[in-house]
């Protein structure tokens, strides 16, 4: 009797950063000082915060869940088993992930390679409706 060492492959996916989302608000920021200071000021570092963001957070899909790491350390693991719902807001600028748990609902800024990251999704979690605003 033979017997045949068969090794699973672990696919896990990192997506690479995008700093897209990041760049355009600290603009907008610094040229709406001219007009609003205060909202201006306020926008520019809602970006620089998610340029930070972008650099340290980590997102990975693997067979079973998406894992979110900063740096190397696991943060969170969201199963795909208990994903009811996903939506990616804004399909000629993507902005904003939504997505539904059975127990909650999640929102990230698409700090993350927005073609890499839909990919993913429709990979990952094809049984869910995946409509496009």
């Amino acid at each position: 009797m033979e017997m045949k060492n068969e090794t699973a492959v672990i696919e896990e996916i990192q997506l690479k950063p995008s700093y897209n989302l990041p760049i355009i608000l600290i603009l907008t920021g610094i040229s709406l000082t001219i007009w609003q200071m205060t909202a201006g000021i306020i926008i520019a570092v809602i970006g620089l915060c998610l340029l930070i963001q972008a650099s340290i957070i980590k997102l990975t899909f693997t067979q079973t869940a998406l894992v979110l790491y900063r740096q190397q350390t696991k943060i969170r693991s969201f199963p795909y088993s208990d994903w009811e719902n996903w939506v990616i807001f804004s399909a000629s600028v993507p902005v904003l992930l939504y997505f539904k748990e059975v127990k909650s609902i999640h929102f990230l800024p698409i700090i993350f390679n927005p073609v890499q990251l839909k990919s993913c999704l429709e990979k990952y979690c094809p049984r869910i409706e995946n409509k496009t605003n």
